[in-house]
């Protein structure tokens, strides 16, 4: 008999709205991750420490970790606490760097993980990747999703509209991705995944054409579940391929080249900006998405210069040596990378 499906691996559960967080004691329970409540709530600096100090009465069991993420070595230490005691699960309550620490410890140490966002930066949330430093460079690295993900917009509301503006760059960045992995398929044959493009494609679209903003709940539940669905897409495909192409190829060259520039989705955002135009398409609809939303959309919005820019994108496909991108197809030199940032700039700022 023909195999007809495939098995896809997703949450337990996934939960968003105002509040989310007093259901997590039941939801630990009620799925069987940890009936006994002996979990351990790691937190970073911000608003997981008030989470858990709101878990006490609800998980009296539970022991609070306390992480400054981010980085490869943080997740080890972390992995090596978590080892020295016993733990039915780990839940990670905080923003995107302190998630990924959690998500490498986790699957380090084979817990299943819990994810508590307090903040929409990117769409780290589900996905199963972790980016993490070490040595003075980010890398990505694969770890096992979250069984659960919780979102309570009570707390993200908390958190700095930049944070939650960051994550909208991230979304819509996918359709530049996307683009990018067609282009492969076409020049080099490369496999395309169907189900992980319409889940990334979904999930940006969902973003880029809803008319509200990052103080509206109901924006706020689409940018939520944008993000979730881009980390599912992820899972679908094995790689990072549906959500990162030419983009992320020059947000991490950035990252790299400028550290400390800008956040993760605001690089994203101006990086599929550049990208799509760069092939022509039509990168109006991206554009305008960003400046209603107030992202940056040029390299002096994010603190750069034209000529820092440009040498972001010829140091880019370095940063992805194994992805075929626009970047790497078009193979222009320092000065045509030049020309073309500057005549991008213009454009990009009308």
């Amino acid at each position: 008999m023909p195999l007809l499906t495939r098995m896809v691996g997703v949450p337990l559960l996934v939960d968003i709205r105002a509040g989310a967080v007093s259901a997590l004691a039941p939801l630990l329970a009620d799925h069987r991750i940890s009936s006994g409540g002996r979990v351990a709530v790691v937190v970073g600096p911000g608003q997981g420490e008030a989470i858990a100090a709101s878990l006490d009465a609800a998980l009296p069991s539970a022991s609070v970790l306390h992480v400054e993420g981010g980085t490869v070595d943080a997740a080890q230490s972390l992995a090596a606490r978590l080892r020295a005691d016993f733990y039915d699960a780990v839940v990670g309550i905080g923003g995107g760097r302190l998630l990924d620490t959690v998500k490498w410890s986790a699957t380090l140490t084979g817990l299943p993980m819990v994810a508590v966002a307090t903040n929409l930066a990117h769409d780290g949330i589900a996905s199963p990747v972790a980016s993490l430093a070490h040595e003075g460079r980010k890398g990505s690295y694969g770890v096992q999703m979250p069984v659960a993900v919780v979102v309570d917009l009570d707390y993200v509301r908390q958190s700095p509209v930049r944070m939650r503006r960051s994550g909208i760059g991230d979304a819509v960045s996918n359709l530049s991705a996307i683009a990018d992995w067609e282009l492969a398929s076409r020049e080099r044959g490369e496999s395309i995944d169907g189900i992980a493009v319409t889940l990334a494609r979904t999930a940006a679209l969902a973003v880029l054409t809803h008319p509200g903003t990052v103080d509206d709940d109901e924006f706020l539940v689409t940018l939520a579940e944008g993000l979730v669905l881009s980390g599912l897409a992820m899972a679908v495909a094995g790689s990072s391929r549906p959500c990162s192409g030419g983009d992320h190829e020059i947000l991490h060259a950035v990252d790299h080249l400028y550290p400390g520039t800008a956040n993760h989705g605001e690089l994203a955002g101006v990086g599929a900006l550049y990208c799509t135009w760069l092939r022509g398409t039509d990168a109006v609809g991206l554009r305008d998405c960003l400046a209603r939303h107030g992202l940056p959309r040029t390299p002096e919005d994010l603190g750069l210069s034209v000529e820092q820019f440009a040498a972001a994108v010829s140091h880019a496909p370095a940063t992805r040596p194994d992805r075929y991108t626009v970047l790497e197809h078009l193979e222009l030199d320092e000065l045509q990378t030049l020309e073309r940032v500057t005549e991008f700039a213009g454009w990009a700022s009308a």
